[in-house]
């Protein structure tokens, strides 16, 4: 049976955010029934190389392998090549350790041979001992672009390059017209076993977004018989890491649970917002949502797990 077959409970997830209560889920789960879908919006070409931060990302915190105290990227990594690039002149804005480098490399070689992200990212599940399925988003080609008062920027540019410095005036996604979900994600979110799909607390314009936006998937969401809830990524009025609440007033939104809630109500049965934010719960309701109330701050191990555990139980009162 292929594993996509299996799965009963899929999570959306960007960033570092999302790889969090990822972790979470993988430990409850640890088998093929549980499917993370990561955004590709960030996906880009650096120095030659075919560069998938958020699938890495994953990658790295669901096998254990990622540095704990950056969030990203590899422990106990060295930066021999990139001291080398900087010892020549070369662009050294976006860090890549040495044994990070190996990955960049074979996902840029196999991809040049013809294979797709999919199957790659399978096989390096594999590798590193992940028994979830971390799946890409899509396999065609999906740029995030960032509309500034300084021009179109490409989200590294902005994200890493920049910090975020400039304002957002609007966001596109380049070629998200042509891209349609992976196989293994449209197949199990039209199955009879999925259960639940959640979506992290990731960035909803810079991570979740760009999932959003591949043809055909929020049609899919709709239309799927699981119960579909997402988790806040805001905490008494401001993001818990990342520029999400600086995105939401750019973009003319209320930095509140709220308002979140509101952006994703076209498409969820449920929502899940921190026990500090209490008060939200009517005006969230108003909307037609169920509401859940949990610690959605994730610090360490054990209160990703708790939070993934609170998920699963909310999703089984929808």
């Amino acid at each position: 049976m292929a594993f996509h077959n299996l799965v009963t409970h899929l999570a959306l997830s960007g960033g570092i955010g999302g790889a969090k209560l990822a972790l979470g889920l993988e430990h409850l789960f640890n088998s093929p029934k549980l499917m993370i879908a990561g955004n590709t919006g960030d996906d880009f070409e650096h120095f030659g190389l075919s560069i998938s931060p958020d699938l890495d990302t994953l990658l790295y915190t669901l096998s254990g392998k990622s540095d704990p105290e950056r969030g990203w990227g590899l422990a106990n990594e060295t930066w021999s090549f990139m001291e080398a690039m900087e010892e020549i002149g070369g662009e050294t804005w976006f860090q890549l350790g040495d044994r990070d480098l190996a990955i960049h490399l074979e996902r840029t070689r196999r991809l040049n041979e013809g294979e797709r992200l999919s199957s790659i990212t399978s096989s390096f599940c594999k590798k590193f001992g992940v028994k979830s399925q971390i799946v890409p988003a899509t396999d065609d080609s999906l740029k995030t672009l960032v509309k500034t008062p300084e021009g179109i920027l490409s989200f590294q540019h902005y994200f890493v390059k920049d910090q975020c410095r400039s304002k957002i005036l609007a966001l596109q996604f380049e070629g998200s017209e042509n891209a349609h979900p992976s196989f293994a994600l449209g197949k199990a979110l039209e199955s009879s076993l999925l259960e639940m799909v959640v979506i992290c607390p990731s960035n909803p314009f810079l991570s979740v977004d760009p999932i959003l936006a591949i043809k055909g998937l929020k049609e899919k969401l709709k239309k799927c018989k699981a119960r579909v809830i997402a988790v806040s990524p805001i905490v008494d009025g401001n993001a818990v890491k990342g520029p999400t609440a600086n995105n939401m007033r750019d973009l003319g939104f209320t930095v509140s649970s709220f308002s979140i809630a509101k952006y994703y109500s076209d498409f969820i049965d449920g929502f899940i917002l921190d026990k500090g934010d209490e008060k939200e719960i009517t005006k969230i309701e108003s909307l037609g949502l169920r509401v859940g109330l949990a610690d959605t701050v994730m610090t360490d191990l054990k209160s990703k797990i708790k939070l993934a555990e609170d998920v699963i139980r909310f999703s089984e009162t929808l």
